[in-house]
């Protein structure tokens, strides 16, 4: 989605966020030091602490394990895969691009408004947990996707995509620009669909890194890479959280994370993505072409990574999803308070 770089939307929030794109924000306090000003709803003040400290929080049963069962089992069929025939996993094919490629060496399944997808953006406890991150109960969720990762061989070897030295690495990246004077503010997540195992790689971070960053770079060039750190892994070292099926992993984009591969011999890493940033209920432009990418199972335009299935896309499968009160305002639907409906 193109907006008008030089200007910044406002948030429908009591909390001053600014944001162009709904995916990094401006604040006057960051995330890691702000001081709620609402009853948490979902995570203890132990858990705000940990996620202010260190970068990340784990919501234990965000979705329930039912729930997380039939979304990964709706993942191996999006894609046509068996997941008793391993065969399966590794057929060729044509790809569009080498970003094509890349995206099936690093698992993504181009499904976006399915209505698993929609029934755990519209639960309750996951907007809540958003909510107590951003202090804001006014979200709008992320119009993301899946990933299902076999073990990274075949044709799913990431040793089929070219290293580089610099930019962007999926074993450990920021999601901003650290370099910034004034530090932007992006939330992500994830929901775990299996329980995790440490041979089926997934997603890993640097809290101590988080914790300590600007003691770090103070010692780093002044023409250090924005967004791969040059990490010693002794003193910061790199963890995996433990997440169960149902789990909710969110983490602040500050926070150097990456997916390590999947080195077991049949085993698989699956995640929904899933984050919420405070809605930007006057930028009319996004709102539309959210409700629109909803209504018409259209590959969402926020993200030039996102591709749709080249095989058959979503919007010859099935329907639009069905939204109950709260989804509607995630996707921006409805507005969350009378004083937006005047828009």
């Amino acid at each position: 989605m193109s907006t008008p770089a030089p200007y910044l939307y406002r948030a429908a929030s009591e909390r001053p966020y600014f944001s162009a794109d709904a995916e990094t924000y401006l604040a006057p306090t960051p995330l890691r030091d702000l001081t709620t000003s609402r009853p948490l709803r979902v995570l203890s003040q132990d858990d705000l602490a940990f996620w202010q400290t260190y970068g990340y929080v784990v919501v234990r049963d965000a979705i329930s394990p039912g729930a997380a069962k039939s979304l990964l089992e709706f993942t191996w069929e999006f894609q046509g895969l068996d997941p008793d025939r391993p065969e399966t996993w590794y057929q060729e094919r044509e790809f569009r691009s080498d970003l094509d490629r890349d995206l099936h060496v690093y698992g993504f399944v181009e499904a976006y408004h399915h209505q698993l997808l929609w029934d755990s953006r519209q639960t309750e406890r996951v907007h809540d947990a958003f909510a107590d991150v951003w202090d804001c109960e006014e979200l709008w969720v992320t119009l993301d996707r899946l990933n299902l990762n076999p073990p990274n061989r075949g044709s799913r070897s990431r040793s089929l995509i070219e290293a580089t030295d610099e930019g962007f690495d999926i074993e450990l990246h920021w999601d901003v620009d650290t370099t910034l004077s004034v530090l932007p503010q992006r939330v992500q997540g994830i929901i775990a669909l299996n329980d995790t195992q440490p041979e089926l790689g997934g997603f890993q971070c640097a809290p101590d890194l988080f914790r300590r960053f600007e003691e770090w770079k103070l010692t780093q060039p002044a023409d250090r890479d924005p967004i791969r750190p040059a990490l010693d892994r002794a003193e910061f070292p790199v963890v995996r959280p433990d997440l169960q099926a149902g789990d909710l992993l969110i983490f602040n984009g500050l926070l150097a994370h990456g997916v390590a591969p999947n080195l077991s011999d049949s085993g698989v890493r699956a995640v929904q993505y899933l984050s919420m940033m405070p809605a930007l209920t006057e930028h009319e432009q996004l709102r539309a072409s959210r409700v629109e990418s909803w209504r018409t199972l259209s590959t969402p335009d926020w993200n030039g990574t996102l591709l749709g299935d080249a095989t058959l896309h979503e919007s010859l499968r099935y329907g639009p999803a069905t939204l109950n009160d709260l989804g509607r305002k995630l996707l921006g639907l409805d507005p969350w308070s009378v004083r937006e409906s005047g828009r």
